[in-house]
């Protein structure tokens, strides 16, 4: 097996037809079919189900496909280091961003990158973080920023900052407008929240349960535009950091957007917010797929955005220094 027919196989899986993969790879049809027998004769197995709607992968296939994705991917940045060594970073980088922190540092990266290093070219994807993390962990990323401060076999995170997480919304039969709110409070209130696969539902999992209160979740949003409606028509209420809402540097203090201390913020249209306490936080991770090396490009980039959350955190807001590794988790 050989890297053109490496690139022959991504080909054929990432777009699910033989006939539309010859046409990507500028070979003939039955020239790549030929090719895809020599592997399956190869490897001994079959690689691909076959159909009138296309071709899938098998598990063999899929176990091919992300080492294939792997070893495709080092050669390139093999290739950009050598290419770039002793002149000017340059190659492509993916990064990873879930809406919040693409909100947050999406424009302030792409402007430095664009500044200090003009031939590197960004892909940024923005999502949920658990989609992000399924990027990350089949090696489709150089890196990305996570809501975890926890590591694991395929991902090794790098705490950058913390911050805390405020209820949005009024809970039903609340009429006291205060800036802050108790955990204990929140004890069965209607709730919509990003799905299990996301970082800020484990943490607030793991707080309610800590806690002893029940978590009534009603339904599970992985948009944060619903999730603010949702908080904004009184469907129910929801957890988030302040920078969801669009905080400025320098906001947080009194819970409120508009500065009255009720803890109504202005920046989602009047949406109440109120910190929680005891604090909830959720610690800003640059995290970095186990399986690849770092791309000189990569390291640069990464280096900007420690640089964009460090001024961050000194112009003050909701980012905060990580916490210490003795520090327990989400709290």
């Amino acid at each position: 097996m050989d890297i053109r027919a490496m690139r022959y196989f991504v080909a054929i899986v990432d777009h699910g037809s033989l006939t539309r993969a010859a046409e990507v790879v500028c070979v003939a049809q039955p020239a790549l079919s030929q090719q895809l027998a020599a592997l399956e004769e190869e490897f001994g197995v079959p690689l691909v189900h076959r159909g009138a709607k296309g071709v899938r992968p098998t598990e063999a296939g899929k176990t091919l496909y992300r080492h294939i994705r792997n070893i495709l991917r080092q050669v390139e940045i093999a290739g950009a280091d050598v290419r770039v060594a002793g002149s000017e970073i340059s190659g492509n980088v993916a990064i990873g961003l879930p809406t919040t922190a693409a909100a947050a540092f999406g424009m302030p990266l792409m402007r430095a990158v664009r500044q200090r290093y003009p031939q590197v070219r960004l892909q940024l994807f923005e999502s949920m973080s658990g989609y992000i993390s399924e990027l990350l962990n089949q090696n489709r990323l150089d890196f990305a920023i996570l809501f975890r401060d926890t590591a694991s076999r395929a991902v090794e995170p790098e705490p950058l900052a913390s911050e805390p997480l405020y209820l949005i919304g009024t809970p039903p039969g609340r009429t006291t407008r205060s800036a802050t709110i108790a955990l204990k409070a929140l004890d069965g209130i209607p709730l919509v929240l990003p799905s299990g696969s996301q970082g800020l539902r484990e943490v607030v999992e793991r707080s309610f349960a800590k806690a002893g209160i029940a978590l009534n979740v009603v339904a599970d949003l992985d948009s944060l535009p619903f999730l603010l409606a949702a908080a904004r028509e009184g469907l129910a209420c929801t957890v988030l950091p302040a920078s969801s809402l669009g905080e400025s540097p320098g906001a947080e203090g009194d819970g409120a957007g508009d500065g009255d201390g009720d803890g109504k913020g202005d920046a989602e249209g009047g949406i109440g917010r109120r910190l929680i306490l005891p604090e909830l936080r959720r610690t800003l991770s640059l995290c970095w797929p186990r399986a690849l090396p770092r791309s000189n490009a990569a390291e640069a980039v990464a280096e900007i955005l420690r640089e964009i959350v460090a001024v961050r955190i000194a112009q003050g807001g909701s980012l905060a220094p990580p916490p210490s590794p003795a520090a327990p988790a989400g709290r």
